[in-house]
């Protein structure tokens, strides 16, 4: 018993300067800090109308179902890059997401930045590992728990693709609305810390693709750290493979960084950044902001200035992200039509190099499994390349068709010429139509006065042969 005690007292020694006493009862802590600095940033405070942006969703929505959609579930894109887009995505709020290990201040940021401490809507924080669920934090009238399983039962919500997931998660998924100004704008989401000895399977529910699924749809990524977790085991590279792509949103937070003094705190930034940067192996890395997001003042003797400018910063990119909402979802459905266009066109490639080698005496069998083996022999991609204006950087991965073929097979699909009618026109004109000209034209008005609920079918393109406003006249 007292090899025990004389353990705890060298490992409480070992701590940081703060380490010891943040495990105690807040209350003992430091008063609460100002927070006028948030209030002002993402101008909580300003009595201006919410911003009606109805007529350009329904737009939007629009194109999507007139133009992307049919090219999109007769090639059956969804069974390549498992990503249907609901009315509810594309009419959802910008999405902020908390990823990071266990215990580095994921919970604690959120109820900072809403002000949730101390009360009863405040997430439950902890030095253990505490939130086990995926939390969603949405606007609502009052205060109001929803459960995973209606969430996902509910088509109007953007989270309806969840079901596929299993029950097992749809248990660890939970949706809280709060009566917040912030939410009104935004949704955030809170995750469970990564155990690096805890894998995936033990979760009951496939962890790594929920996660996917929620990086797949974030329009800003939080990748919480602390200096006392700053080691990257094989969980961790998992979740920065996931992110591959999506670096533009990507903002990594060194939290807790007024628990360390100023020579430490370069000394564990270099750290991180050694850390990460076999991870991000980009040009220019992402932004990481250091800070302590907790609502008690700063410790004593620390560069409470410089954490201060860095949190204002941090406030300002998600401001931007979202004044930016619309654009950003305009940018998304055009990206995803690219995407869909690509496929078909590779399908029908598939299909057309199929037919061509097909002979009365020849094994179908046979003669796809050669150009599914090896496409390059039958210049699938190549031709794709030659013939379209398809970047050779937007092309998918060749083995997944393999798998894609596996599941569908290729006598299921018609060529792109034989999808067209004298009423609707052809698939692959209207999709070509919605990528240069409407959804463009959609995102250029934009820019007439940002009053999205004044514009026409002038300026928003509703005919036929919508301007293309990108196109110099």
């Amino acid at each position: 018993m007292k090899a025990l005690v004389l353990l705890c007292c060298f490992v409480a020694s070992l701590l940081l300067p703060g380490q010891a006493e943040e495990a105690e009862d807040v209350s003992e802590e430091a008063p609460l800090r100002d927070r006028s600095h948030i209030e002002k940033t993402l101008m909580l405070n300003e009595d201006k109308p919410t911003d009606d942006f109805s007529v350009v969703l329904q737009r939007l929505r629009k194109i999507y179902h007139s133009s992307i959609k049919p090219l999109e579930q007769s090639y059956k894109y969804n069974e390549l890059r498992q990503h249907e887009i609901t009315d509810g995505e594309i009419t959802s709020k910008p999405m902020v997401l908390f990823l990071g290990p266990w215990s580095v201040g994921k919970s604690t940021m959120i109820n900072y930045l809403l002000g949730l401490e101390n009360t009863r809507y405040q997430l439950y924080t902890g030095a253990e590992p505490t939130t086990s669920e995926f939390t969603v934090l949405m606007h609502g009238p009052k205060l109001k728990t929803i459960e995973g399983i209606v969430m996902a039962a509910d088509s109007a919500r953007s989270f309806s693709p969840l079901e596929k997931f299993g029950q097992n998660f749809l248990e660890k998924l939970i949706g809280i609305e709060v009566p917040h100004k912030l939410l009104e704008r935004v949704t955030f989401v809170d995750t469970p810390g990564i155990i690096e000895n805890r894998k995936q399977q033990e979760r009951g529910y496939p962890f790594n693709d929920v996660c996917q699924w929620f990086i797949d749809r974030a329009d800003l990524i939080f990748v919480v750290f602390d200096p006392t977790k700053l080691d990257v085991g094989l969980e961790l590279e998992m979740l920065f493979r996931q992110l591959k792509g999506r670096e533009s949103q990507i903002r990594i937070i060194l939290n807790k960084a007024d628990n360390l003094a100023m020579q430490m705190l370069m000394r564990v930034y270099g750290a991180l950044f050694w850390s990460l940067a076999p991870l991000i192996n980009v040009t220019e890395p992402p932004r990481v902001y250091v800070s302590s997001f907790w609502p008690y003042d700063y410790k004593p003797d620390t560069h409470w200035d410089l954490f201060l400018r860095e949190e204002i910063s941090l406030l300002e990119d998600l401001n931007q992200v979202i004044e930016n909402r619309l654009e950003n979802k305009i940018a998304f459905i055009r990206q995803h039509a690219i995407r869909v266009r690509i496929h078909a066109l590779l399908v029908d490639r598939y299909l057309q190099t199929y037919k061509d080698k097909m002979t009365f005496f020849s094994d179908g069998e046979l003669v796809f499994k050669d150009i599914v083996e090896d496409p390059d022999k039958f210049y699938i991609f190549k031709t794709i390349l030659a013939k379209t204006n398809v970047s050779k950087f937007d092309l998918p991965n060749r083995e997944a068709y393999k798998d894609f073929f596996g599941i569908n097979p290729i006598s299921s699909f018609k060529l792109l010429s034989q999808q067209c009618s004298y009423m609707g026109g052809c698939f692959l004109d209207k999709i070509e139509r919605a990528i240069t000209q409407e959804l463009p034209s959609l995102l250029g008005s934009l820019g007439l006065g940002k009053n999205p609920g004044a514009l026409n079918c002038d300026k928003t393109g509703c005919g036929e042969t919508p301007k293309n406003r990108y196109k110099k006249p």
